[in-house]
């Protein structure tokens, strides 16, 4: 959908994905058909050039590039921004402070007959 200027939008998508932390662009950003997933679409990738070639973008193009769409567990976005023009892709290692985010604790039901805790 684009912009009332008529350029298409461009999302930033920043989720955790293995220990890192991945920014990825992307034309398409919506609430996903599966519960609790982002729904991600038409990736943007930098031009490929033959002169200068960063391996953490190739990385991620490798990684990537041939997904029609992507579905990212809510829990590991980070943040989603709409953005004037795509950039780099990239991914970093996790840091400490990122890595004490942690998903919501889940009741677990008791078998019956086991013991009560308390």
């Amino acid at each position: 959908m684009p912009n009332p200027d008529g350029d298409p939008r461009v999302y930033k998508i920043v989720f955790q994905s293995q220990g890192q932390v991945i920014e990825l662009y992307a034309r398409q950003v919506g609430q996903g058909s599966l519960f609790g997933f982002v729904e991600v679409e038409d990736l943007v990738f930098g031009v490929r050039s033959e002169l200068v070639v960063d391996p953490g973008e190739e990385g991620l193009r490798r990684e990537f590039g041939e997904a029609k769409r992507l579905f990212l567990p809510l829990h590991a976005v980070l943040r989603i921004e709409e953005v004037e023009r795509e950039g780099a892709p990239r991914a970093r290692p996790t840091r400490e402070s990122e890595a004490l985010v942690r998903p919501f604790p889940l009741l677990v039901p008791r078998p019956p007959g086991a013991p009560s805790q308390g």
